[in-house]
């Protein structure tokens, strides 16, 4: 985080009497080494850094077309509203109640933008729904306090209810989150299912991302599969694809999500479509590689066999992988999987020790590159 900033967010934070760790550093394996991050309490706050954090999706605009399952989610009748006009009145604990009852979630919390500080992971219950819309109406940040995963949702999980006999592969809870800021998550430690995940971790059904931004977030800086500082996502209905549209994740130097793969997203055996998005200053920090502690995929990690990673005007710059593909891992491991990257601009991530295009490395049954620009 640049130094001015961070001691901006730390005098903030002193005052509400939150600690995040304001000892410096930032995307770096460095961080693995600090005092681990008191549990935050729940907190509401003005959020003074509302003009200052950059815009959801690509500046350069929106150079792709999105298809209709992958807009926004209607949320003109929610079914719970958080808070009736006042900061104080949207809680944490509002929150959390509201995604275990699911439907479809918006929030009341004033006229200004507001960041919630989560002391415990709000988590789905897949017998709710089948739709979960969450909808922060681009006011509301929802927070980890640089020590919780903030959004968890697994179908594969008893303690949130098995509502199938093929938990893996069930076409609900449906979860879009749209309109929000996450910033803060951190997953280092949680073993579920492999762990990750440091802002939304999300196994089976289906997932939808609009016009969200991700920032500072972390999961555990060193693994071989583990990742997805921002988002982790397993076992999707049918292979179908988890759509991220109009999105940042990063956006400067003093924002990026790290972890040990996949700084942004991360997934095995997962398709995703990524539209009109911008990746920047996200950090793969493992070392090693599979075969040691990861490293691989700046801003993307994805491992499995045949699924397909299909990426349309967006935009990659300054993300590092510290082994292989500095903006996007993609390995599908029998070569049926297929890696498709359109009008897309990716130039400045610098993989440190292998990648087989600028930024990239490959292992995919067919690849497509059309419209893009690729560039150390």
């Amino acid at each position: 985080m640049g130094k001015m900033r961070l001691l901006k967010v730390c005098l903030l934070l002193a005052w509400l009497g939150v600690s995040i760790g304001c000892g410096g550093g930032g995307g770096d394996e460095s961080a693995s080494s600090a005092t681990p991050t008191p549990a935050p309490t729940d907190n509401t706050t003005p959020n003074p850094f509302a003009d200052d954090w950059p815009e959801a999706g690509n500046p350069e605009g929106d150079l792709c077309a999105v298809p209709a399952e992958g807009g926004p989610a209607d949320s003109s009748a929610p079914d719970t509203v958080i808070g009736s006009g006042t900061p104080e009145s949207c809680t944490g604990e509002a929150f959390r109640q509201a995604v275990a009852a699911g439907g479809i979630i918006t929030f009341d919390c004033g006229d200004d933008p507001v960041i919630i500080t989560l002391g415990q992971t709000a988590k789905v219950f897949n017998d709710t729904g089948p739709d979960i819309v969450i909808d922060g109406g681009n006011k509301v940040t929802l927070s980890g306090g640089g020590a919780e995963r903030i959004l968890y949702m697994n179908t594969c999980d008893r303690n949130q209810v098995w509502t199938t006999d093929h938990c893996q592969n069930q076409d609900h809870p449906r979860l879009t989150v749209q309109n929000l800021t996450f910033i803060e998550g951190n997953s280092t430690g949680e073993t579920v299912d492999g762990g990750g995940g440091g802002a939304i971790f999300v196994r089976g059904g289906r997932f939808k991302i609009y016009n969200c931004r991700f920032f500072s977030n972390q999961c555990d800086p060193s693994d071989p599969d583990l990742g997805g500082a921002a988002v982790r996502v397993l076992s999707q209905y049918q292979t179908l694809p988890v759509y991220v549209v109009h999105s940042t994740f990063g956006g400067t130097a003093d924002l990026g999500n790290f972890g040990a793969n996949g700084g942004a997203l991360s997934s095995i055996g997962v398709s995703w479509t990524v539209i009109n998005s911008l990746f920047t200053h996200n950090r793969a920090t493992g070392h090693g590689a599979n075969s040691g502690n990861g490293g691989n995929g700046g801003a993307i990690y994805n491992d499995g066999n045949t699924y397909t990673l299909n990426v349309c005007g967006s935009r990659f710059t300054d993300n590092v992988a510290n082994e292989g593909g500095g903006a996007i891992f993609y390995v599908s491991n029998d070569e049926t999987g297929t890696l498709i990257v359109n009008d897309s601009y990716l130039v400045g991530n610098p993989s440190l020790e292998f990648e087989t295009y600028p930024g990239l490395f490959v292992i995919a049954g067919s690849e497509n590159y059309a419209g893009s620009t690729i560039e150390e």
